[in-house]
C-alpha cells in the first residue's frame, strides 16, 4: 500500500519540529501509521475543530497533541501541533486548528474550481 503524503497547513511543520526529540519521534511514528491508512495508537476525534479532524495524543511526561485530517484522498493534512498544558485543550489551540481546517477547505475548493 502506498503512503499517503503528509501536507502541513500553516506553520504546523515548524510546530512539530519544535517538539522535544522523544515527542517528535513518537509523532512521526503515529503520522506514519496514519499515512498507511491505520489509526494512531492513542487518538480521539476533535469535532470542535472540524468534521473528520482527529488528534494524536502523545504522552512523554509532557502531553503533546497533533490535529490532523486524513479523510481526503490526496494527503494527510497536519493542522496543528502543540504542547498541552492543561487537562482541557485551550481555546487558542482549538481555534487555531479550526482556522487552519477552514483554510484547507477553502484551498481545496479553489483547487477544484
Amino acid at each position: 500500500m502506498d503512503l499517503k503524503p503528509l501536507a502541513f497547513v500553516g506553520n504546523a511543520r515548524e510546530e512539530l519540529r519544535a517538539f522535544p526529540v522523544d515527542a517528535r519521534r513518537r509523532a512521526g511514528f503515529e503520522l506514519d501509521q496514519v499515512q498507511r491508512g491505520l489509526l494512531p495508537t492513542d487518538w480521539k476525534p476533535v469535532t470542535s475543530v472540524g468534521s473528520g479532524v482527529l488528534e494524536v495524543r502523545i504522552h512523554t511526561g509532557v502531553e503533546h497533541r497533533v490535529f490532523y485530517v486524513a479523510k481526503f484522498e490526496e494527503a494527510v493534512y497536519v493542522l496543528h501541533a502543540f504542547e498541552k498544558k492543561q487537562k482541557k485543550t485551550s481555546r487558542q489551540d482549538t481555534e487555531l486548528g479550526r482556522a487552519r481546517f477552514s483554510q484547507l477547505l477553502a484551498q481545496r475548493r479553489k483547487d477544484e474550481g
